[in-house]
């Protein structure tokens, strides 16, 4: 079961939650180059979750750069537990493989993130969603 954000979903989730809501961090390390002799290795970044974020004094800015990541509680958290849209107030729930916002009144459906293989997948897509729809 995936129990943080992925590389990418990370990265897309800093544009838009604020770090203070941040759990984890996918740590830089080995990134650059390596100088051999008569010629150039370039290396790919190796990233590792971490769950503190190194400190500046620790590490130069050369070195290190790290992305940060979200657990499944956090993204949990920073769900709404309620949307009120004009006249209607959508409910979450979550269920296995997705998260839902149903109208308490009507039983009418508001949000369905797809059915996902994992919750983390969909409390990512849920976000997303309800960013551009400037409800988060």
């Amino acid at each position: 079961m995936k129990s943080y954000t992925d590389l990418e979903r990370s990265k897309r989730l800093a544009e838009i939650l604020p770090l203070e809501s941040v759990d984890t961090w996918w740590a830089e390390r080995y990134a650059g180059r390596v100088e051999n002799y008569e010629y150039i290795v370039e290396e790919k970044p190796v990233y590792y979750l971490s769950f503190t974020k190194p400190s500046e004094e620790n590490y130069s800015q050369d070195t290190i750069k790290d992305i940060p990541c979200w657990s499944l509680a956090a993204l949990l958290e920073l769900l709404p537990k309620r949307i009120e849209i004009v006249d209607n107030v959508y409910e979450l729930s979550i269920y296995l493989y997705g998260i839902y916002y149903w109208n308490t009144i009507n039983g009418n459906l508001c949000f369905k993130s797809k059915d996902k293989d994992n919750l983390v997948d969909a409390c990512y897509e849920t976000i997303v969603f309800l960013h551009e729809q400037k409800l988060l």
